[in-house]
């Protein structure tokens, strides 16, 4: 079938909205006609190579919408359902079947190998030009920066009809990744302090998760006045405004010494440091932002030895279809307000949003789909 899409042709290229042709679903596929798909720093990183997806390919991994067809043997989702694109995986490695589908033994391949990952097409993309040359597909299983998507059935989680579909798509990574970052990496115990560092859209879910923890002392830490008063709104109890202070320091004055948890939103090295900085004996650093590829960091090391831990998380760790499920009802009961997070943007228009969105001057960029 016949689709429009944003292609990235070469390696740092811009992206361009083509017409390309996608397959019919087969065995354990469905096809979703996407309403709206978010933009994430991850797309921006991959373009230029810190991801190693093959070009020329179609980029996006935060889609929402309406299942279409399915292919043979499918009966998780029907024609109609609304849904979240959720990440893909093997479904029978280890991790996958201990319940962290995030961590799948062959998640490279899963999230930019540039074509399918299993069925009898594995490793074919369903993607290609009007002439037959092939355009890499199924970037984190689905490419959604396109009006129409084919992934893995499987992925889907399917949400209410009653629920905002052209909001949902963020939930797929983004706004999941800070909110699960508090809910199923870290466990916040009751009067614990956390501090987050980067309050975008990702530390900003983070701040409404950690609202709804038994944490007391939420710390935002950032150098924008305006996204501090966000997070202030949202439920941080204390904001750091890096440009007017030692932000670590300014921890320890609050806390009274070190934090107990940080979440590193960033992917800024010398931020990164910061954030383990922040925690002490038995504390707790969570690495959520994604660095430039080959990207290192040091630490030092007797007071990492005292039980101090830094570990990393992906797309909130967790099942899709438990989180993003909560994460939905959680907004409908208006507790956890990721909407106000949104800009809304045409797929034509996406240079204009990922410069709004480098500048800052939007929060979660969304493309919505015109069919």
């Amino acid at each position: 079938m016949r689709v429009s899409a944003a292609v990235v042709d070469e390696l740092g290229g811009p992206f361009r909205v083509q017409e390309l042709d996608l397959d019919e679903p087969g065995p354990g596929e469905a096809l979703v006609r996407i309403v709206a798909s978010g933009i994430c720093h991850t797309d921006e990183i991959t373009r230029h190579g810190d991801l190693p997806m093959p070009f020329p390919s179609v980029l996006g991994h935060e889609g929402a919408g309406v299942v279409e067809s399915v292919g043979e043997g499918v009966t998780a989702v029907r024609p109609g359902d609304h849904v979240v694109i959720g990440w893909p995986s093997c479904g029978s490695c280890r991790n996958c079947r201990d319940g962290e589908p995030r961590y799948c033994a062959r998640l490279g391949e899963a999230l930019c190998g540039g074509g399918r990952l299993l069925g009898p097409r594995a490793g074919q993309s369903a993607l290609r030009r009007t002439d037959g040359s092939p355009v890499h597909s199924h970037f984190f299983g689905q490419s959604s920066f396109s009006t129409y998507s084919l992934t893995w059935a499987d992925a889907l989680v399917v949400v209410p009809p009653t629920a905002p579909l052209e909001l949902l798509g963020p939930l797929a990574c983004g706004i999941s990744t800070g909110a699960g970052a508090v809910f199923n990496t870290l466990k916040p115990t009751p009067g614990s302090s956390l501090v987050i560092y980067g309050v975008g859209a990702v530390g900003l879910a983070a701040v409404m998760a950690a609202r709804l923890s038994p944490a007391t002392t939420i710390i935002a830490v950032d150098r924008h006045p305006s996204r501090l008063a966000l997070a202030t709104e949202f439920g941080a109890t204390h904001p750091i405004q890096t440009d007017a202070t030692d932000p670590v320091a300014e921890v320890n004055r609050i806390c009274g010494g070190p934090a107990d948890y940080a979440l590193e939103c960033t992917g800024v090295i010398k931020v990164v440091r910061q954030a383990a900085d922040s925690v002490g004996m038995l504390g707790t650093c969570v690495l959520i932002g994604g660095a430039p590829a080959g990207a290192e960091f040091a630490l030092d090391h007797l007071d990492t030895l005292w039980g101090k831990r830094v570990v990393g998380t992906l797309g909130g760790s967790g099942r899709s279809h438990v989180l993003i499920g909560a994460l939905v009802d959680l907004n409908r009961q208006g507790r956890f307000p990721f909407d106000r997070l949104v800009q809304f943007y045409d797929l034509a228009d996406i240079d204009r949003a990922l410069d709004d969105s480098r500048r800052g001057e939007v929060l979660k960029p969304v493309l919505r789909m015109n069919h």
